[in-house]
């Protein structure tokens, strides 16, 4: 078979292809079409005959004679579609920047793993004589295609749909296609996106039977008067041949509103105070075209979008998009996405308050816009164009990163990519802004590109974050951009933003933000998310951010025989160059499981908002369109200051209209110190959110927050020190506690014969880096806080009638490292067995681990003691932030109160094991077994965490599955924790949570109870 050279070659992009068109699927006159039952469609999707090979031109040396020989009979079988990965074949790997070939645009390596495909298909006398158009929805990298064994085309862009004409190619009866998929072509220079990297026909194949003349590609128009009281819309319509065109117009309702017959290639309709899209109230009117010969269904949204004075509206209104960035993936079929996995997302998101998604970095499956359209979310539809992997050659990085976006022979290419996406999803309501891409620079190929898609689809605002990459010596074209895009600013960069009244790029009028990545969500995480809420409802301009990202990238490969899930990740397969787990950075586990991040952000952007102001409830919508009391319901708890419900009830709303607020009586009673609870819900069903659904919750302090509970009043009686060795044996009545005098803690504490230390206790600067972490890990690390020595210097001991006093002078070290902080350490123990510490620290400030020129002290991962209790102790129960693990900048998904849970239960499975489980803002905090109990207290609130892991395993471990118990259960008592952040990816800590204090003071109280 002929065999013509393209993939090397970016001026040949698409060979036999159709014009690119909006997506649709036509039917027979009277058909409706259900998620591809159209009678005109024959799915090609199944088992298809393949064959892989590792290197193309090893397997096809005759390709370099422009020929290609194959043998049926060495095909195996594979399912289309499908990731060849996913299938056994070739090897997974991820890398986030680096490319995985040599940088050599536009070449690729001879070595090109490849798959060929066949499959035959039968078409009857009737289906020819029809045309027969062949559709490809997505194939990665690009494609050859023969029908009959002539040469039919070729194609690239691997998240657009490629179309042929096989007319005068098919014939009746069997027919046959040979497909040859590359994994990597020159087009694979503009897909370097941060994902999993995965080869093959990946998304759907079908035959569309077509008549001769029949209506091409259309774009639907709608213009909105300046009241919106009218809505005038045309549709452009483009054919093959000359047809005659009718168009229909529906109501919502399905009620006939108007009929036309086009004119000049246009047919319009008039629609009287029509109902407006947007996400809370998704409305589509039903659009019918057809011919004599066939139709086509197309739902149809009525929206405006603009700018003015530095301020995003939609229709008319200020607008705040509260998103996420998603991509196609599952981590069992890889890209290959169903209606229903798509449907699972869009559910999740409604379900947790999320209202926009970014589709990073490329479009998703085509009918995906359609879904978005139904359930109601604002899309931002971005390019398949993402050229990172520039930045990171030889002394390369902002040089270098627009190095494809200045070269004039990718010109043609990102302009391709650029108007497949922007013709295919066009007549889809939910796409409010187009973006040209993601982190590929800027030069004059952007230029140009960007310039057609604001000519083309005036009616849709335009992004692209990339031009902060621009060379520093060329003054571009800006004005095609309608917004200033960053990923990862820091919240007080957003305070400078919009201080100055210029744009920071153009000097012009300042553009409305959007944070098309932020708030990095990998692992425990993300922190500080209100910091960015709080900025986003206070200034006009911040339209919204997209968190990066929905879900963690893994790839399932099956179970361990305890029979838990494993999922890869970089560097599980043996791959070169890989990023390890960054693709395992999403608001959810990658079966979709929420992460405590995602109920973060849920509480984050809730409905319903809440405060006590002037001694009353004032309750704010931030909705944008809807009026809070016809949707959202309230629900108050009232909480004693030892964190019960003392009383419930419901909280009658009145008429609160968008984004404003109104005074509410509260129906119940407050008693002092009390706090209140206010829950919102969902009163009416919707079709992926049931009524009664919580989309939120609020902790009022009227009285302030409860203050810790006083430490216990020494009891007199009996007590004696002894001395014996390095140790000190404090006994009382019923208690016996042995002190070691090199640590300054206690190995032994047992109470009526009950062990309560199953090893000694330990000082604790360390925990299992977080994946927010990751950058200051290393600095922790070379400080030593991962193996720190103790050293005494003295400790004296007095003991009265009722109470035995340790004190102690200590430093904590690390070999080869000086002192990192000095203790003075005070224990009390009285005749009953209570035991008070008071730890005095001060860092040492002449080694404050920071880089050079920055004096400021490096963070401590936390402070406290490690106990070891045995494991019979299973059960806690404590009064703080919960129930779900909680830290100080990262408690929106908690709220104070008392809770119970098994030890084992606290455990956050992530599945990189790191610091998880901790508990803030705790008063007191138990742990049980069935017949003892220790609690600890202190006079401030503090975190704790209980874990049957050690952090020294959740830190050696890669994977969750590796894991195995200590023995233990270990109890963590901490004065505090360095904030979680989201510095992943994302700035550092926010100051106020970063644990940076050169000098504090602990006190701790622990109390141990035999049970009856």
């Amino acid at each position: 078979m002929q065999l013509p050279k393209f993939h090397e070659n970016p001026q040949v992009l698409h060979v036999g292809t159709c014009p690119n068109r909006s997506y649709y699927i036509p039917c027979a006159p009277g058909e409706t079409d259900r998620e591809g039952l159209s009678s005109r469609v024959l799915s090609l999707n199944g088992v298809w005959g393949f064959r892989y090979e590792p290197s193309f031109a090893k397997a096809f040396p005759e390709a370099e004679e422009g020929q290609l020989l194959i043998h049926l009979e060495d095909f195996g079988e594979i399912p289309v579609p499908s990731c060849w990965q996913t299938q056994g074949f070739d090897s997974h790997q991820y890398t986030n920047i680096r490319y995985p070939f040599p940088f050599d645009p536009p070449y690729v390596p001879e070595d090109n793993p490849c798959g060929l495909y066949t499959r035959t298909f039968s078409l009857t006398a009737e289906q020819m004589e029809m045309g027969c158009y062949l559709n490809f929805e997505g194939v990665d990298s690009c494609f050859y295609l023969w029908v009959n064994g002539e040469f039919a085309g070729y194609s690239q862009v691997s998240h657009s749909t490629s179309e042929f004409d096989l007319s005068g190619l098919v014939r009746e009866g069997e027919n046959q296609l040979v497909v040859l998929v590359l994994k990597w072509c020159d087009g694979s220079y503009l897909e370097d996106q941060d994902k999993l990297r995965m080869s093959g026909i990946f998304r759907d194949v079908y035959l569309l039977f077509r008549p001769k003349e029949h209506i091409r590609d259309y774009f639907v128009h709608t213009q909105l008067e300046e009241d919106f009281s009218t809505a005038h819309m045309t549709v452009d319509v483009d054919t093959v041949g000359s047809p005659a065109v009718w168009g229909r117009l529906y109501s919502p309702e399905g009620e006939c509103l108007a009929e036309s017959a086009a004119q000049e290639g246009q047919l319009s309709f008039q629609v009287e105070s029509p109902r407006l899209w947007n996400a809370e109230q998704p409305d589509q009117y039903e659009l019918l075209l057809w011919t004599e010969e066939e139709c086509i269904h197309q739902k149809v949204g009525v929206f405006k979008v603009e700018t003015r004075d530095g301020v995003l509206y939609y229709n008319g209104a200020p607008i705040k998009f509260k998103g996420v960035n998603r991509h196609d993936s599952d981590p069992v079929t890889g890209y290959t996405i169903s209606r229903e996995q798509a449907r699972k997302d869009l559910l999740l998101m409604k379900q947790h308050n999320i209202n926009a998604i970014r589709t990073s970095h490329y479009p998703n499956a085509p009918w995906f816009p359609q879904l978005c359209s139904e359930y109601g979310f604002y899309v931002i539809g971005e390019s398949d164009v993402e050229s990172h992997g520039a930045a990171m050659v030889f002394n390369g990085g902002n040089e270098t990163y627009g190095d494809l976006a200045r070269d004039p022979q990718f010109a043609k290419a990102i302009l391709d990519r650029v108007q497949r996406n922007v013709i295919r999803d066009k007549n889809n309501a939910c796409i409010f802004m187009w973006s040209l891409g993601n982190e590929s620079g800027w030069g004059p190929n952007f230029v140009e590109t960007a310039r057609w898609a604001k000519s083309y689809d005036p009616s849709r605002l335009l992004h692209y974050e990339n031009v902060l990459y621009s060379e520093k010596d060329k003054a571009y074209d800006l004005s095609m951009l309608d917004v200033f895009s960053r990923m990862y600013p820091s919240p007080t960069w957003i305070d400078r933003y919009f201080a100055d009244p210029q744009d920071p790029m153009t000097g012009g009028p300042k553009k409305p933000l959007v944070l098309c990545e932020f708030i990095h969500a990998m692992g425990n995480g993300p922190g500080c998310v209100q910091e960015y809420m709080e900025r986003m409802e206070n200034y006009p301009g911040f339209c919204g951010g997209f968190v990066w990202e929905w879900c963690d990238h893994g790839v399932y490969q099956g179970r361990t025989p305890e029979n838990l899930d494993m999922y890869g990740y970089g560097g599980d397969f043996g791959e070169f160059p890989h990023d390890g787990n960054f693709c395992m950075d999403g608001l959810t586990y990658p079966d979709r499981t929420p992460h405590n991040g995602l109920l973060e952000y849920k509480n984050a952007i809730r409905p319903l908002q809440a405060r006590w102001e002037a001694g009353g409830l004032v309750i704010r919508n931030c909705l944008d369109f809807t009026e809070l009391s016809a949707c959202i319901g309230a629900k108050y708890t009232v909480l004693s200051p030892q964190g019960e419900a003392l009383s419930a009830g419901e909280l009658p709303l009145p008429v609160i209209p968008p984004r404003e607020e109104r005074s509410v009586d509260f129906p119940g009673h407050l008693p002092q110190g009390c706090s209140l609870l206010i829950t919102s819900y969902t009163k009416k069903s919707t079709p992926l959110v049931p009524a009664g659904h919580e989309t939120g919750f609020e902790q009022l302090f009227p009285y302030g927050e409860p203050a810790c509970p006083a430490f216990p009043t020494p009891v007199p009686g009996e007590i004696s020190l002894a001395e014996k060795g390095n140790q000190f044996v404090i006994s009382g009545n019923d208690f016996r506690y042995v002190f070691n005098r090199k640590t300054g803690l206690f190995d032994a504490l047992t109470s009526r014969n009950i062990p309560y230390l199953a090893r000694p206790m330990e000082w604790n600067l360390w925990r299992a880096p977080t994946d927010n972490d990751r950058y200051l890990a290393d600095t922790w690390r070379a400080a030593g806080f991962d193996r720190i020595t103790v050293r005494v210097y003295e400790s004296q001991e007095a003991c009265s009638d009722d109470t035995a006093v340790i004190r102690c002078r200590l430093a904590l070290s690390a070999v080869y490292l000086q002192r990192i902080m000095d203790i003075e350490a005070c224990w009390r123990i009285d005749a009953a067995g209570h035991v008070e510490g008071e730890f005095h620290c001060v860092r040492n400030g002449d080694f404050t681990f920071a880089p050079e020129g920055k004096p400021e002290l490096v963070p401590l991962p936390r402070f406290g003691l490690r106990l070891f209790l045995p494991e019979t102790f299973g059960q806690v129960d404590y009064l703080g932030w919960g129930p779900m693990e909680s830290y100080s900048d990262k408690h929106l998904a908690s709220y104070l109160g008392r809770f119970t849970s098994r030890v084992e239960d606290q455990h956050e499975d992530y599945s990189k094991p790191q610091e998880n489980g901790s508990h803030f803002g705790t008063r007191w905090a138990a742990v049980e077994s069935g017949f003892a109990s220790l609690r600890a207290s202190s006079d401030r609130p503090f975190s704790f965490s209980v874990s049957p892991f050690t952090q020294e395993e959740l830190t050696s471990k890669a994977h969750n599955y590796q894991l195995e118990t200590s023995g233990y259960t270990v109890l963590c008592l901490d004065y505090k924790q360095n904030g979680i952040g989201s510095n992943s990816c994302g700035p550092l800590t926010e100051a106020p949570y970063r644990f940076e204090e050169p000098e504090f003071t602990f006190r701790l109280a622990l109390t141990m109870r035999a049970k009856p």
